[in-house]
């Protein structure tokens, strides 16, 4: 069966456990940068179907990967979080703009 998709780090050898064969290559930068979006809109979609916290889970992982792929740190980008959220809000007073 083929894939192409970005997988964690550990699954080819849980699948060599299994007795399979995984095929595998390191991706460059541009097509890692390309699957990484595709994994995002992957495990979103799966929270979205599911509402498991696991899937959530790997919202978050993928998010981890994309900050250490950027260069960005946890404490930059919740930097960034908090300075939107003093500036615009958050999501907490569930307000639905219905028109202006």
């Amino acid at each position: 069966m083929k894939y192409g998709k970005l997988v964690r780090d550990r699954i080819p050898d849980i699948t060599r456990a299994k007795g399979r064969h995984p095929k595998t290559h390191v991706a460059g930068d541009e097509e890692y940068w390309e699957k990484l979006l595709k994994k995002l809109d992957e495990e979103v979609s799966e929270y979205k179907k599911s509402g498991d916290p696991e899937e959530l889970a790997d919202v978050l992982e993928v998010i981890k990967a994309i900050c250490r792929f950027k260069g960005l740190s946890k404490r930059e980008i919740e930097t960034l979080r908090k300075k939107k959220a003093e500036e615009r809000g958050g999501f907490e007073e569930r307000i639905i703009l219905d028109e202006t």
